[in-house]
């Protein structure tokens, strides 16, 4: 099922304005409009105060790629300004999110960095994989539930759920994911899609700038293990180049064997 961008969502400006808006809505759902159920997003079912919500933003980079992994992060923002220059990674520049990426992971309470392999992508769909990704993602923040093996590549992770409470107080919580699905595998009531996300909510900002900057690193390592594709360039995304260079040196394993174009 498809997602439409919330109502309270359509005349954000900013990310931080929206990551503002988010808590709000998590915290007290009523307030907007909804059903009023306790346990909406709350995990013990209580509902926080005004605005005390923890927004958990997911986004992934890496699905329309020929080459190498999936990559999706889970981010917690310290508080909804906590980097005023967050926005959409792909509105920004490389050595602009190179240049962002230690501000960002400073600016997070949590965060963790998870992957789903060529393999994963290639038995299960890119979808799935996706899902897969996001699901370690929130896993190894200690999102109960899920039990999901670890990732070829390692996740990165700072921080747990856990650190963001105080004396054992479970606060109202919601998943924001960036897109119109919801994750599968994951309680569909702690989520919210939020259509082209990384440009309304923060913590989605931060978590699209995180994942593509890890990314793009391991994709400069698989130039060095395999020279000659520009993956280091082009991350993996069929270009004239990227195509040219299979032409000429054939597929390698970090080829998705799902994702060949036709013609070659």
């Amino acid at each position: 099922m498809k997602f439409k961008l919330p109502a309270f969502l359509e005349n954000i400006e900013s990310p931080v304005e929206g990551e503002v808006a988010l808590r709000k809505y998590a915290a007290n759902p009523l307030a907007f409009g909804g059903d009023g159920s306790p346990d909406l997003f709350s995990s013990v079912g209580n509902v926080a105060g005004d605005g005390d919500a923890i927004v958990i933003g997911i986004d992934e980079v890496g699905r329309g790629p020929l080459a190498g992994p999936v990559v999706a992060c889970a981010a917690v923002l310290k508080s909804p300004d906590a980097l005023l220059t967050l926005n959409d990674s792909k509105k920004l520049s490389r050595p602009k999110r190179e240049a962002m990426f230690e501000q960002v992971k400073d600016a997070c309470a949590c965060y963790a960095i998870a992957s789903a392999s060529v393999e994963e992508i290639d038995e299960m769909n890119i979808l799935e994989a996706d899902f897969l990704a996001m699901r370690r993602a929130l896993q190894a923040l200690g999102f109960p539930g899920l039990n999901e093996t670890a990732p070829e590549i390692p996740i990165e992770v700072k921080g747990s759920f856990a650190d963001l409470t105080t004396n054992h107080q479970s606060l109202a919580t919601l998943i924001a994911v960036d897109g119109n699905l919801k994750i599968h595998g994951v309680p569909a009531e702690k989520q919210m899609p939020i259509v082209k996300g990384d440009g309304r909510i923060a913590s989605i900002s931060a978590a699209s700038i995180l994942a593509k900057v890890f990314r793009d690193r391991y994709m400069d390592k698989l130039e060095e293990l395999y020279p000659g594709y520009g993956f280091d360039k082009h991350a993996g995304y069929g270009t004239k180049a990227h195509l040219d260079a299979i032409r000429r040196q054939g597929f390698t394993p970090a080829h998705r064997k799902s994702f060949h174009p036709k013609g070659l």
